[in-house]
């Protein structure tokens, strides 16, 4: 990349050239100048900000909250692509060591927990079986947990190996939501957790179903929605009157692992690429983890891995 820049940055400085005149040298030692920049801030992204943690604190007003939910913490992470790790294991507890210490009520894994193969799970088994909450774990599947990115001689070699997946987060203790909706109950209050499958938008295949995962959604039930793709809620939930769905939990876009001054290049293809988001109804909100993990480059620039502490609150 840094090659590529210097060449178009040069080519440009010899278009005078053209017309019998000289280049512009200035402009040429510019791109000299950009392209060791760039050289630098990959390296970094690879060596060094890809390996720490942000941890973000959000408090979130949460219309009609149960009383014994008031101050209630939940730790979101996302995108953990474990296979990019091999099988170094010291990121991944360093992240449950972050984790534990928020001293969560409950965490919320929010999909892409592989890159390719279940396989890729086993070395961190242990690591993640360490997070501690007292109302557990809940976690979805991302669009990478189905095996897509892989070639696979039969679908049933491609469902077994999703089955495998799905065994191995349950034997770490997680609550595993496939299109299911799980309860957290404090004495007599309570708040559904609903877990849907991958729902996204081209060319991500879809595998969940919000009406089969809680077929009342517009009951006066208080909900969390754990769904990896943002789109769903932009598509689904943001403006629906007949959806009563407080706040939404997604990741999926990392935002492309390149965060600037708050400006990412994921604002080119999501609406609601990372943070807080609400509609203008202010009823729906929604909150995307730039995830924790790295997929295809090796490096963040910028966007470091997050860990999302967002502490219920009731409306005033």
């Amino acid at each position: 990349m840094p090659k590529l820049v210097f060449v178009v940055v040069d080519a440009v400085a010899l278009l005078p050239v053209l017309w019998h005149g000289r280049c512009w040298r200035w402009l040429s030692l510019t791109g000299g100048v950009i392209a060791i920049v760039a050289f630098l801030a990959m390296w970094w992204g690879a060596l060094v900000n890809r390996f720490r943690v942000d941890v973000r604190e959000v408090d979130f007003e949460f219309p009609h909250l149960p009383a014994a939910f008031d101050g209630f913490r939940i730790v979101q992470i996302s995108d953990l692509h474990v296979g990019t790790y091999g099988d170094d294991d010291r990121f991944v507890r360093k992240l449950v060591g972050v984790i534990n210490g928020l001293h969560p009520d409950a965490v919320m894994f929010t999909g892409d927990i592989v890159n390719r193969h279940s396989s890729e799970l086993i070395p961190f088994v242990d690591a993640l079986s360490g997070i501690e909450a007292p109302y557990g774990v809940f976690s979805i599947l991302g669009n990478h947990d189905y095996g897509d990115y892989a070639d696979w001689p039969s679908e049933a070699d491609k469902a077994a190996d999703v089955a495998a997946l799905c065994a191995m987060q349950e034997s770490m203790g997680w609550k595993l939501l496939l299109n299911q909706t799980e309860f957290m109950h404090s004495g007599r209050d309570s708040i559904a957790v609903i877990g849907v499958e991958n729902i996204g938008d081209p060319p991500f295949r879809i595998y969940g179903s919000l009406h089969k995962a809680y077929p009342a959604v517009g009951d006066s039930v208080s909900k969390i929605l754990l769904s990896h793709n943002p789109a769903h809620w932009t598509d689904s939930i943001a403006g629906h009157d007949d959806v009563n769905i407080a706040l939404t939990l997604s990741g999926h876009t990392h935002a492309m692992q390149i965060e600037v001054a708050g400006l990412s290049p994921a604002a080119m293809r999501y609406a609601t690429w990372g943070g807080m988001y609400g509609d203008e109804a202010g009823r729906h909100a929604l909150y995307v983890n730039i995830g924790a993990g790295t997929v295809g480059m090796p490096m963040r620039l910028g966007a470091t891995p997050e860990i999302t502490l967002i502490t219920l609150k009731a409306m005033p």
